[in-house]
């Protein structure tokens, strides 16, 4: 059985209900970590709590109500895309894991409104349908931190933060397609979080603007341990699932369209969903998730609510980009800059650097493993310190710093592999 016919012979609210099962599994498993009878108590913790970097939400309310926030969060970006008519492609896959992987430390039910207001007003400005920008707007929730930030200004009445909150989150997602599309120009799609990218460069303005005004933040770090062997089997049985599923569903054809996934550059604009079909996307889901988490482990990470959102941005740009030839490359950079600079691998901003750095899988997919190692190398020095600009309000931090490290490395390795051919055409070097 084709993977490609297979995908395609389901009804479309079938499909949905299918990705649905990504959330639904982890609810489920949710209600086996912690008594019911604290996961609200505790989940009102999370819509309560500052979400700048890094605030996992494992310490804040647990692993249950932290995985009933991200699941319940991720099925309703699902049914918004759902309402919208729109068919599932891969970032219908990118978009939902990335809104369950970031609910995980910095995205919850109460901040992120204001936000996909602001796209919705700018949809409805321009008279384009709100489809053309929803993945935007999910995407752009990467700076809801922002409007929890203003809410906790305890020199303000709680009136002007409401109000002063929810203007700043309409002007975001206002500002945001038009810079999201732009900055793809900047990097010219060799970095995969392009929205990361603009989020950044909105930060920095709002931010700035922020301190000018004496609101200042304060760097966190709320990094949970000791749930790696419990997360190890969740999450084993998961991808294992989806590797086995997938190959049993759609037969050996699954290996045939799974190569020529990894053949693919995985530049910006990929969607192995369409081009692949489902089965080969979630058996590519499934291997690089497993991949993704026994790296974690095996260099002694932790596996917590940011590091399993770092997961399943990988599991998630899966769909749209990434596979196991472009992104190991990526991280092995960034595991040897760890041995020659001044911190480890295992500590919590070198996780997210180690994760988050295959935003720049491109790289590697079109100039290969030596430069992909060297991109990871350059990331991770990037990563750690650019996110002082924005005082940690850009959940996307990597995304930034991909941007940056993607434009200064492409022109550069483009010009000395094309040296010969401008040389010969009389073009100034």
């Amino acid at each position: 059985m084709d993977g490609t016919k297979t995908i395609k012979s389901f009804a479309r609210h079938h499909r949905f209900l299918l990705l649905s099962c990504l959330p639904i599994y982890f609810i489920v498993v949710s209600l086996f970590l912690q008594p019911p009878s604290e996961i609200l108590p505790r989940l009102s913790r999370i819509l309560l709590e500052p979400d700048i970097l890094i605030t996992d939400y494992f310490i804040v309310g647990g692993p249950g109500p932290a995985l009933i926030n991200a699941g319940v969060l991720t099925l309703i970006s699902i049914y918004i895309i759902h309402k919208q008519g729109m068919e599932m492609d891969g970032h219908t896959i990118t978009s939902s894991c990335l809104m369950f992987g970031f609910s995980l430390f910095g995205k919850n039910l109460l901040n992120i409104w204001a936000i996909l207001l602001g796209v919705f007003l700018y949809a409805k400005y321009h008279k384009m349908p709100y489809s053309k920008y929803v993945y935007i707007g999910l995407y752009g929730t990467s700076l809801s931190p922002i409007i929890t930030q203003i809410m906790y200004v305890s020199h303000w009445p709680y009136v002007v933060r409401l109000t002063t909150g929810l203007l700043v989150g309409i002007v975001i997602g206002f500002v945001l397609p038009p810079l999201a599309t732009q900055s793809h120009y900047a990097h010219k799609g060799y970095s995969l979080y392009n929205v990361g990218f603009a989020s950044g460069i909105i930060a920095t303005v709002i931010v700035s603007v922020m301190k000018s005004f004496g609101i200042t933040t304060e760097s966190r770090r709320l990094w949970a341990s000791g749930y790696n062997e419990m997360f190890l089997v969740i999450l084993g049985v998961l991808f294992v699932g989806m590797i086995v599923g997938s190959y049993i569903i759609g037969g050996k054809k699954v290996i045939e369209s799974y190569k020529m996934i990894l053949r693919s550059t995985g530049i910006g604009g990929t969607d192995y969903l369409v081009d692949e079909g489902g089965c080969a996307t979630v058996f590519n889901m499934g291997i690089n998730g497993l991949f993704a988490t026994l790296f974690v482990v095996l260099v002694d990470g932790q596996l917590n609510g940011p590091t399993i959102g770092g997961i399943f941005t990988i599991v998630g740009f899966s769909a749209t980009g990434k596979h196991i030839r472009n992104i190991a490359p990526i991280m092995i950079g960034v595991l040897l800059a760890s041995l020659t600079k001044e911190w480890k691998i295992n500590e919590p901003s070198a996780m997210l650097a180690l994760l988050f750095s295959t935003t720049l899988a491109p790289v590697a997919g079109e100039f290969g493993a030596l430069v992909g190692i060297l991109a990871g190398f350059l990331h991770s020095s990037v990563a750690l310190n650019v996110g002082i600009v924005y005082g940690g309000m850009n959940l996307y931090n990597n995304g930034f710093a991909g941007g940056i490290v993607a434009m200064f490395m492409v022109p550069v390795i483009q010009s000395i592999m094309d040296r010969r051919a401008r040389a010969k055409a009389d073009i100034s070097l």
